[in-house]
């Protein structure tokens, strides 16, 4: 199981590169890879096991933030509604999004920055996303709010973007135009 010591900090390099595609269909290297970052996200967020195994709660992460340089992500949250979206996606792809943004109105995390850094980071309200699951079928997922920025922040790790990187220095709470806040 991956453990906080797996995950990469901010300014290891491996989170500024842009991954590389994964061969399909998926060796059993990187389909336990995929397997490993659902595991975490999932285990982080039961408070049992979290705090047994010293984690810090997640609700997705990237192969490149346990320093490997592959298109891959987990993904486990619950939306505004109540519905749980859980995803384990291999070379995940945003075609197309809408011209609303949004933004979590206390900010992002990520469990390769330690520290909080305070700002909005804006976002597209919905994405359509295409990718591979692990059980190597193809998927065209449609997403909004929550579960729309996580992708979108899960994405970025895979092309060395991070979050901060769009919040505005001199006015990180400036509200965003055309964005609709999502409290978290």
């Amino acid at each position: 199981m991956i453990t906080m010591e797996d995950i990469i900090r901010d300014g290891h390099p491996t989170l500024r590169l842009i991954a590389k595609e994964v061969p399909l269909p998926a060796s059993d290297e990187d389909k336990k890879t995929l397997k490993d970052l659902l595991e975490y996200v999932k285990a982080s967020q039961n408070p049992e096991i979290a705090k047994e195994k010293g984690l810090r709660p997640g609700i997705g992460l990237a192969a490149p933030q346990i320093n490997v340089s592959k298109r891959m992500i987990a993904i486990h949250v619950t939306d505004e509604k109540g519905q749980l979206h859980s995803y384990a996606l291999f070379n995940p792809k945003i075609i197309s999004h809408s011209v609303e943004k949004t933004y979590l109105s206390n900010g992002e995390g990520c469990l390769s920055v330690d520290e909080s850094i305070p700002g909005y980071v804006p976002r597209y309200k919905r994405v359509t996303v295409t990718a591979t699951t692990l059980e190597g079928e193809e998927v065209k997922l449609r997403l909004k709010g929550i579960p729309a920025i996580v992708i979108q922040h899960e994405i970025d790790h895979l092309n060395g973007i991070m979050f901060y990187d769009y919040i505005d220095k001199q006015h990180p709470f400036k509200p965003i135009e055309n964005a609709e806040p999502i409290n978290n």
